[in-house]
């Protein structure tokens, strides 16, 4: 295997030489590596090295060097697992050159999950990680992490597909980055309940190609009823730009309160929070101390996670002004504006143009048009 070595953070590894020729290089190896991914390591790193949990395993490790740079900088126990024989052999080479003391193993990533418990599991499987999540839920103790890159089925680009994998019906809305990440949380908060075990939210994005979900899990029936209460719809109006949250597993037929269309249910998913302040906190505070090559993006992402609204969708700005025929200002104004009337505004951290308001529509479409 051609390998070339590649540092993250303070970690220096060997990965498979990839050929820029070919249109998506990570899956033309040997072994997968992914460096577009770096900051959704970078993060992990960093919640780690705040949370510091007993033990960490990386459940479908390729390359392994999620699990690397977490035995290296956060100092945890820690294994990396994998099916594939070759990225278990380089694996076990960068393990050694590091002089570190992470367990690797060669299983199918349920045999393992099933059979054993870590204080953090993680998950980031090549597209979906739906056949894992139950498996996870069983094996991790008080920590489970999952990253998803099957966007176009999480946001409704692919609803039967989505439907499949995550039994909801994840419309492709203006909002749909949010939507696809509430789809995959409410995924897996329905896996996990099963086991009387509630799920709470730490730290939940989306950026680019994909999701990324830190949960901490809650033992006993009260907590899984909790995390159940936060299930619900969004009930969007295909006819204008009106939605709202309706709670509950089952949706109950409404009428648009602006045009009197039906209105079509998004959902299953999470309503509730997507993230905890005083986590985010703790991570802006040990930023500083952390390596992290992407250290000034998340210093952003977590700076308006902190002040983005928890609603479970978002309107466009500039969509609004589209159709109100106006030139839209700056967000920042919008936002002010609203504020100023005494309702809450906030942007949302995977889109420019989002704006996220507990303002009725047509107080909205008063202020973009500048009335």
């Amino acid at each position: 295997m051609d390998v070339v070595e590649v540092t993250e953070g303070r970690t220096s590894f060997l990965v498979p030489r990839q050929d820029p020729r070919l249109q998506f290089p990570p899956g033309s190896g040997p072994v997968f590596y992914n460096a577009r991914m770096e900051m959704n390591r970078d993060a992990t790193v960093l919640l780690l090295s705040v949370l510091r949990p007993q033990s960490y395993l990386d459940a479908m490790g390729a390359s392994g060097v999620r699990g690397l740079r977490v035995a290296h900088e956060v100092g945890i126990p820690v294994t990396i697992n994998d099916w594939n024989a070759n990225a278990v052999d380089l694996a076990r080479q960068n393990v050694e050159a590091l002089g570190l003391a992470a367990e690797v193993t060669r299983e199918d990533a349920n045999v393992l999950m099933s059979g054993r418990t870590f204080d953090a599991v993680d998950l980031d499987p090549f597209g979906t990680p739906a056949p894992f999540v139950d498996s996870a839920a069983r094996c991790a103790g008080n920590y489970l992490f999952i990253t998803a890159t099957d966007t176009a089925p999480l946001c409704g680009a692919h609803l039967k597909a989505g439907m499949r994998r995550y039994f909801s019906r994840p419309r492709n809305t203006e909002y749909h980055a949010e939507v696809g990440l509430r789809t995959l949380l409410g995924f897996v908060v329905r896996e996990v309940i099963k086991y009387d075990r509630g799920v709470e939210p730490l730290f939940c994005y989306a950026h680019e190609h994909f999701h990324r979900l830190h949960l901490r899990l809650r033992y006993g029936a009260a907590a899984a009823d909790r995390a159940l209460a936060r299930m619900g719809y969004v009930m969007q109006c295909g006819n204008c730009l009106y939605r709202s949250e309706q709670a509950g597993m089952l949706p109950e037929p409404e009428e648009c309160p602006l045009c009197g269309a039906n209105l079509v249910p998004v959902g299953p998913l999470w309503t509730g929070r997507i993230n905890d302040d005083a986590t985010l906190a703790a991570m802006q505070e040990a930023l500083p101390s952390v390596t992290a090559g992407t250290g000034a993006r998340i210093g952003r992402l977590l700076a308006t996670c902190r002040q983005e609204l928890d609603t479970s969708s978002h309107y466009d700005y500039h969509v609004i002004a589209k159709r109100l025929r106006v030139s839209p200002g700056g967000i920042e104004t919008v936002i002010e504006r609203l504020r100023a009337l005494g309702y809450r505004a906030s942007r949302a951290h995977y889109s420019g143009t989002a704006l996220k308001t507990d303002a009725p529509l047509p107080v909205l479409e008063k202020v973009v048009s500048g009335g």
